[in-house]
């Protein structure tokens, strides 16, 4: 019976997919911030609750950016005898936390435009169109700086599809600047602020199912188990395979454990060495764990169907 543990998680914070762009996120977190404190004073001042909303939608971009960048931190930490993948699961918690927090504010976004459209406040549209325009043109700038890395971390993602609601929302609120301005009609802004909700939860909900699905270790979705089970079967002398398992670790970082079955102990080597370079190679997965067990050994065993 033989035993590979390739092992290759990096200990710093430019090891995992967020830690490589941690720096778009402190940008990113920098601008939010800044526009955030102008959209609440903005609202107060105009009465506005799709600036208001936009504004508690910023308020969650910051948290969220602010839980990531922390995450990151975590992440940097040695592994220890407890934690033996160190603290890189903090980047998936961050981004769990900050999809539920961001559904519940899309709930009270609901709560007062329904309260607003019974009962219409005055809104200034000039001041509010203004504030909205200067929110375009800073979530523009974020939506470039987080592009880069919105493809590898699903931190840098959940901020990357935030950004792009909260651009959105800008327009949205334009828009009902425009409305109240030449009509008077100020149901549009409860309207738009709705809107914004309406865009917001989708995006979040499937941000929740992939965060969610990674903490239960589901397989990684551009992974096809039954391909990489066919791959691993197709090794010379390999007879069997089972217990194969395949998942994520934090964002960019997979790993995938397997038995394999073979008739004899000197066919264990080649077995083995065929095994880690189809991972490697074929589904880019470095951090695996194979055990090679010869056909005498494994007569009595019951295992997991692949």
């Amino acid at each position: 019976m033989g035993h590979d543990h390739a092992h290759h998680l990096p200990s710093g914070p430019a090891g995992s997919a967020s830690g490589r762009h941690s720096y778009r996120l402190g940008i990113a977190l920098g601008l939010t911030l800044t526009y955030m404190s102008a959209e609440v004073i903005g609202g107060i001042l105009t009465g506005s609750l799709a600036l208001l909303a936009d504004a508690a939608h910023m308020l969650t971009d910051a948290a969220g950016l602010g839980l990531a960048l922390l995450a990151i931190r975590f992440a940097a930490r040695p592994a220890t005898a407890q934690k033996t993948y160190g603290y890189m699961r903090a980047e998936i918690l961050s981004a769990l936390a900050n999809s539920t927090f961001l559904l519940v504010v899309t709930g009270y976004i609901f709560y007062e435009a329904y309260t607003r459209f019974m009962s219409p406040p005055d809104v200034a549209s000039t001041p509010m169109m203004i504030v909205a325009v200067i929110g375009l043109i800073v979530n523009l700038i974020s939506m470039r700086i987080l592009s880069g890395g919105s493809s590898e971390s699903l931190n840098v993602r959940g901020a990357y599809f935030e950004v792009i609601s909260d651009m959105l929302g800008s327009i949205g609120v334009i828009i009902a600047a425009l409305v109240i301005k030449f009509t008077g009609w100020t149901v549009a802004d409860p309207i738009i602020a709705a809107a914004i909700g309406l865009f917001i939860i989708p995006r979040t909900w499937r941000l929740l199912n992939e965060t969610v699905h990674i903490l239960l270790e589901g397989v990684p979705a551009d992974i096809d188990l039954a391909e990489v089970a066919q791959s691993l079967s197709a090794i010379e002398n390999v007879s069997a395979i089972h217990d194969l398992h395949v998942w994520t670790i934090t964002s960019g970082m997979n790993a995938m454990s397997v038995h394999l079955r073979v008739a004899a102990s000197d066919q264990c080597p080649v077995a083995l060495q065929q095994a880690r370079e189809i991972m490697k190679t074929k589904y880019k997965i470095e951090h695996v764990t194979i055990q090679i067990e010869t056909d005498d050994l494994c007569a009595d065993e019951v295992h997991l169907a692949v």
